[in-house]
């Protein structure tokens, strides 16, 4: 005898196999109610009951298996993260209902393994306390200031603390399901992979290429004219800014991965070949200054990769002619002073606008919630705020400031040991380092932290770097 539990072994082997046939077994019976519907509805009932039964197909495997709801948010977040509440689903954008429904799922599933007796997931780090002192900072304390000052917050206010509370979720979804080096691996693909698609439709929008522009006008970007659409590369996000940030962030991952070899040469090359022409269709100044700030960083961190820089120096026309069109227009947008004409406008904005509505006080505990006020003009409705450092003080004051401040430190902190560790490990905590990094300087410009796409993916690097991974590769 060996002291080898096999009974122990063949019932988790008999749990498993039947846990695997309900979902098919479940996979089936939406199939073929949706079948039914087809022949027996019209197609609008059809597509309802449909989509009803593939939300719930995801919601069983998010209980069986957790980390396939986190594959499925970060596959599909660049390519439906732009469509805006109420375009295909009522109060919410599409990758907040998905948010939602694939962490109902996974909770639901780790209730029932608790009851099952299995160990919890989540362990103690160094980031949580800061992240959890920016948290209520961020969402519980404006209000509480609001309130303090005798007024009564609207709908858009509690509304504006959302993205935090969204995106620590998803901190906390890829945190606690993604516990093994390889799904880490299958996380950096979703992440390069739909960023690359969002790179070629940047390049495709500012080639002028008919159908993608049809498409974004469509679903994407209803109010924008074409005219709008082809000077940059708003994709599918609906906005050059975050696209910008994805596919920089994309491709920092891309660069990290072929110095630890992670995925395959030609995986890279194709997708950082793509990636590399998108930052210039996405036609944004602050993009360009990321891609400055990374790619300075990258040649700091990794001393080889100079080499490899000269010798790609000679295909550097190829972006630059792909990227022409927008590269002369946005140029042509310089004004006397020497600035982009739309930076002229930021100013004008802040300092006809929010400047003079921060009283002494309010510098020390905020303003309101809500960034966004409503125009005196005619010709626009709203007037965004597009200053990131001064987002913060509107929200909450010098606390919430130094809650981001805070937060910082110590994710940059928490990577500096990892950054040289081999494999997926180490080329997450490259990548968040340096993106975190340049965050901090356009945060200068605009709130890059609560951007559609750009918190999402830092967060879920934040949650890779600091979850149970095993970079031994668990069986």
């Amino acid at each position: 005898m060996t002291g080898v539990d096999l009974t122990g072994t063949r019932r988790d082997r008999w749990s498993r196999l039947r846990n695997r046939g309900v979902v098919w077994w479940a996979a089936g019976a939406i199939a073929s109610a949706t079948a039914f519907a087809a022949t027996r509805f019209d197609p609008q009932i059809m597509v309802i009951v449909g989509g009803a039964g593939g939300a719930l197909l995801l919601f069983l495997a998010c209980m069986w298996k957790p980390v396939i709801g986190t594959y499925a948010y970060l596959a599909t977040l660049p390519i439906i993260a732009g469509i805006d509440r109420g375009n295909l689903l009522a109060w919410v954008r599409p990758n907040e209902a998905l948010l939602a429904l694939v962490l109902l799922g996974a909770l639901v599933g780790a209730y029932l393994r608790l009851c099952r007796g299995d160990p919890w997931p989540l362990r103690s780090h160094l980031t949580d306390l800061p992240l959890a002192v920016f948290l209520l900072l961020s969402t519980v304390w404006p209000i509480a200031s609001l309130m303090l000052r005798g007024h009564v917050p609207t709908a858009g206010e509690l509304a504006a603390v959302l993205p935090i509370c969204k995106l620590v979720a998803l901190y906390v979804l890829v945190r606690c399901t993604v516990v093994r080096d390889d799904q880490v691996v299958r996380c950096v693909r979703l992440i390069i992979w739909p960023a690359t698609v969002v790179a070629l439709i940047a390049i495709l929008q500012t080639l002028e290429f008919a159908p993608v522009l049809h498409a974004l006008e469509s679903t994407w970007s209803p109010d924008a004219n074409a005219g709008a659409l082809e000077t940059r590369g708003s994709t599918t996000l609906a906005s050059p800014i975050a696209t910008g940030d994805v596919i920089i962030i994309a491709s920092v991952l891309t660069v990290a991965c072929g110095v630890r070899r992670v995925l395959p040469l030609r995986e890279l090359v194709l997708a950082g070949s793509v990636l590399s022409c998108g930052i210039l269709a996405a036609g944004q100044f602050s993009t360009w200054i990321s891609a400055a700030v990374a790619v300075a960083l990258l040649l700091w961190s990794v001393p080889d990769l100079r080499r490899w820089a000269w010798r790609l120096l000679p295909l550097a026309p190829i972006p630059l002619l792909i990227g022409a069109p927008v590269l002369m227009g946005r140029f042509a947008d310089f004004g006397d002073t020497g600035v982009p004409v739309s930076w002229q406008g930021r100013w004008d904005n802040l300092s006809n606008a929010y400047i003079p509505a921060f009283e002494p006080v309010n510098w020390l505990i905020g303003v309101t919630p809500d960034p966004v006020l409503v125009a005196p003009e005619t010709w626009r409705d709203v007037i965004y705020l597009e200053a990131g450092y001064l987002a913060f003080l509107w929200i909450g004051g010098v606390p919430v400031l130094a809650g981001f401040v805070w937060l910082s430190a110590s994710v940059l902190r928490s990577v500096r040991s990892q950054v040289d560790r081999p494999g997926a490990a180490g080329a997450v905590a490259m990548t968040l380092r340096i993106s975190w990094i340049f965050l901090l300087v356009l945060t200068v410009l605009d709130p890059h932290l609560t951007l559609r796409g750009t918190g999402d993916l830092l967060f879920s690097l934040l949650a890779l770097t600091t979850g149970r991974v095993d970079v031994r590769r668990s069986p």
